[in-house]
């Protein structure tokens, strides 16, 4: 990453968005207005003006960021070492155990503040 951000505002991709927002809000508005076709019919229309959305969308200085941003995070994904299921299940015994213990603790700390409370204030629980 670079420290300098470049902030360059295309016109033209202020119309794509406008063009993105428009698809959508119209497939909303076309969506309540024909309830009386299919609702496979509709669902396909819905993915086609989504995937045309989001072509436009790739298309700006935005869109291609963003996906710029996730091949790097796939690639990145792909370096992470994945515990076996043999230290998951050791990991998650410990948690157990850990929880087990704290809990004991708690509840026993909790006893005896109830214990003295009731001690110094003379209300028997």
């Amino acid at each position: 990453m670079s420290e300098k951000t470049e902030s360059t505002s295309n016109p033209l991709d202020m119309m794509k968005w406008l063009v993105i927002f428009a698809l959508l809000a119209g497939l909303i508005a076309a969506n309540h207005m024909f309830d009386e076709f299919s609702v496979l019919i509709r669902a396909l229309v819905a993915v086609a003006v989504v995937a045309i959305a989001g072509l436009i969308a790739a298309t700006t200085v935005k869109g291609s960021a963003f996906l710029n941003f996730a091949k790097e995070s796939r690639m990145e994904v792909r370096k992470v070492i994945w515990p076996t299921r043999q230290e998951t299940n050791q990991t998650t015994l410990i948690v157990m155990a850990a929880t087990l213990i704290m809990a004991l603790l708690l509840w026993g700390l909790d006893g005896i503040i109830v214990r003295l409370v009731a001690f110094i204030t003379g209300i028997g629980v």
